[in-house]
């Protein structure tokens, strides 16, 4: 967690499946290029799964969790990672002391293709010394071997060397189609219970929740389908069988690891664009800007007297980054508005590439939309005063050290 993100902490914790994060409402922190925060539409109205299921057999049932559960459960897989013991003391995804002599962490992944691919989280396979692989309901183990990993989005793509009929690949849907109230499915290993089946509904759309590294995942996809510790990495699946995201973090409500149903799972469309990535460079590059900054809505610009009501206030520059080498500047005077320390006198960013810029997400979109070494044309308020100033994005550190 960042030192930025404790001041902006808010009242429920929302915890890694295998990292701690804090959700920050209101106020929204931002850094380098990634974003923290509360967005998007919820719902709490509850829908049975009614919709058709595509069935291998071709038979027609009206219990579609049980037709997913037979369809996809075989390409579900449970990982088990070894980890190297550390030097010093470091943290579980709930905050508990990982034992310094190592240890075995588990998580779940879903095969995707005949050739022995599986997707899963980084924070399921980070920092393993060897990570083994068992496929559907067979007690035999796979080596795996890690293909590529982007901590930036929280993935990672093993493969292992398995027979042809151990190896039921997952078709992979398009999340940007699901609504809020659409019926999902999660399957996953909670706990160490090998092939568990939930079930509920996408309570909210575009959700960005913060990685393990520090950095935004943009367009999550929140649910009320019950997923736990082990779910990591597992699938989200929509009526008709398809994988439209990846289970990853669970909101705790501030005390213990378990769910109380809110889930987020990392869009399909995401991960669906870093495959062939991970697959022949073994990492995805991400553009960066370098910066930590808040939203500018009308009260805040009436509460400290800012020239503009709409836009995003910078908070933080990075050293020698992006935005530092184009002359961006951040707030130095530090005040408390609603109990969060908030940093005055920073540059206000007004428009990027001659469009209005109202928030702090909208931001983080447009960076994640480009690639390093674009170059955005940035208008911005100093002191009053209107500037233009050009910033060529660079590439997204390893973590946000914010």
């Amino acid at each position: 967690m960042s030192k930025l993100n404790r001041k902006l902490r808010s009242p429920f914790g929302s915890a890694l499946l295998g990292g701690l994060v804090v959700a920050v409402l209101g106020w929204i922190a931002i850094a380098a290029g990634a974003i923290q925060s509360d967005g998007g539409t919820t719902t709490t109205v509850a829908a049975p799964i009614t919709a058709p299921v595509d069935s291998k057999s071709g038979e027609e049932s009206t219990n579609v969790v049980n037709q997913i559960y037979k369809t996809d459960g075989d390409g579900v897989a449970f990982i088990e990672s070894q980890l190297e013991p550390t030097e010093t003391e470091s943290f579980s995804p709930f905050g508990e002391a990982e034992p310094e002599s190592g240890g075995v962490a588990t998580g779940s992944g879903f095969v995707i293709d005949g050739e022995g691919h599986i997707l899963t989280n980084n924070h399921v396979i980070e920092g393993a010394s060897k990570v083994t692989v068992k496929l559907g309901d067979s007690e035999k183990t796979y080596d795996a071997e890690v293909v590529g990993a982007d901590p930036g989005t929280d993935i990672a793509l093993l493969q292992v060397n398995a027979p042809a009929d151990q190896l039921h690949p997952l078709t992979l849907g398009k999340s940007a189609e699901m609504e809020v109230g659409d019926p999902v499915v999660a399957i996953g290993n909670p706990f160490g219970l090998d092939r568990t089946v939930t079930s509920g509904i996408v309570s909210a759309l575009q959700r960005q929740i913060e990685a393990p590294n520090g950095f935004a995942i943009s367009h999550v996809i929140q649910t009320d389908a019950a997923i736990n510790p082990g779910n990591s990495g597992g699938p989200l699946i929509n009526a008709s069988g398809e994988v439209i995201g990846i289970n990853a973090q669970i909101a705790t409500g501030g005390g213990g690891n378990g769910n109380v149903g809110i889930g987020f799972a990392i869009p399909i469309d995401t991960v669906r664009a870093e495959i062939e990535q991970l697959k022949t460079k073994g990492e995805v590059e991400h553009a960066f800007i370098g910066i930590s900054g808040g939203t500018v809505t009308s009260e805040l610009a009436k509460a400290i007297n800012l020239p503009v009501d709409e836009g995003v206030i910078v908070q933080s520059v990075v050293k020698g980054g992006p935005a530092d080498k184009a002359g961006i500047e951040a707030g130095g005077t530090s005040a408390t508005i609603n109990g969060e320390e908030v940093r005055l006198g920073g540059d206000i960013i007004t428009e990027v590439d001659g469009k209005k810029l109202k928030s702090m997400e909208q931001l983080v979109e447009i960076i994640q939309g480009h690639k390093p070494g674009d170059e955005l044309e940035l208008k911005i308020v100093r002191d009053g005063d209107e500037k233009t100033v050009s910033v060529t994005l660079g590439t997204q550190p390893e973590s946000n050290g914010g």
